[in-house]
């Protein structure tokens, strides 16, 4: 069976897939709504795209394809530590204190700036799409001394020797990564979910006052705990927006059904995104 990621090999879609999915046939994608495409056209039956970073945020592109050009039902999420460390050619690797460029994703760069700047501070910055594209990039110069920012799967992947292991500023980087499927199913995982999640997206009503307190309320007193909410621009002019909700339970039959009916009779637009299982990688799990 086929899983979809966002690429090149070695970025860290591709070790949260391989933590989880060790035994599907993983095939890279060049771009998030590539990934949901090939959904949706039924050429992978699932798709792993990020979705959260604790340090940048939400990543607006996937929020925004999912809700307005391709809408597929959310059936797992994969939370990953995201670990970076120094990258050299074997060839250079007792050389790293003297590389003169650095390459990475720009956030790469910017999540170790401590160290960067501590150790590397003589050495300027290049930015690549990814981390993976700066291992293959540094891997085919082992004459030049250069380096690349990322994990241990490019490493790997592209025959990097690790110079300095854990370069980031903070340990409790995560990244949220959503599995997607054409329609609602259980994933073929055969390790035990850490807890289940269901998704909400929310459209208030318009010209009304408190509306967003009344839909707070709605889940409150039922004692739904929210884990996220966050507001979208719903692309239909200024001032119109859209709420993804995340409630930190499976749906069941009474409490989030009622809480849904209860905003439908405020005269907001309510839409499942999914009710999912979520699967917490360990350290040790990302090769």
């Amino acid at each position: 069976m086929k899983i979809g990621y966002l690429g090149p090999m070695g970025t860290f879609t591709h070790a949260a897939v391989e933590a989880v999915f060790p035994h599907m046939e993983s095939v890279p994608y060049h771009t998030i709504p590539q990934c949901m495409d090939a959904v949706r056209d039924g050429d992978v039956p699932f798709a792993v795209v990020p979705l959260e970073n604790a340090l940048e945020g939400s990543v607006n592109l996937t929020i925004d394809y999912l809700i307005h050009e391709c809408n597929l039902p959310i059936v797992g999420e994969i939370i990953a530590p995201i670990e970076q460390h120094l990258l050299v050619h074997p060839a250079q690797l007792e050389h790293w204190v003297q590389v003169e460029r650095i390459y990475s994703h720009s956030h790469a760069i910017a999540q170790c700036h401590k160290f960067l700047h501590r150790h590397l501070k003589h050495a300027s910055y290049e930015y690549v799409t990814s981390t993976s594209a700066a291992a293959k990039y540094v891997s085919e110069r082992p004459e030049e001394k250069i380096a690349a920012i990322g994990n241990r799967l490019a490493a790997k992947q592209y025959g990097l020797t690790i110079a300095k292991e854990n370069i980031h500023d903070y340990d409790y980087n995560h990244t949220r990564f959503i599995v997607l499927h054409r329609e609602r199913c259980i994933l073929p995982v055969e390790e035990k979910e850490d807890g289940f999640k269901t998704t909400l997206m929310v459209m208030l009503p318009k010209d009304q006052a408190g509306a967003l307190h009344q839909v707070l309320s709605a889940f409150a007193w039922r004692k739904l705990n929210l884990t996220k909410i966050e507001s979208r621009p719903a692309k239909t002019g200024l001032g119109n927006y859209f709420f993804i909700i995340d409630i930190d339970q499976k749906m069941d039959d009474v409490l989030i059904p009622g809480a849904i009916a209860e905003l439908e009779a405020l005269g907001c637009t309510v839409q499942v995104l999914g009710s999912y299982p979520y699967y917490m990688v360990k350290k040790t799990s990302l090769v």
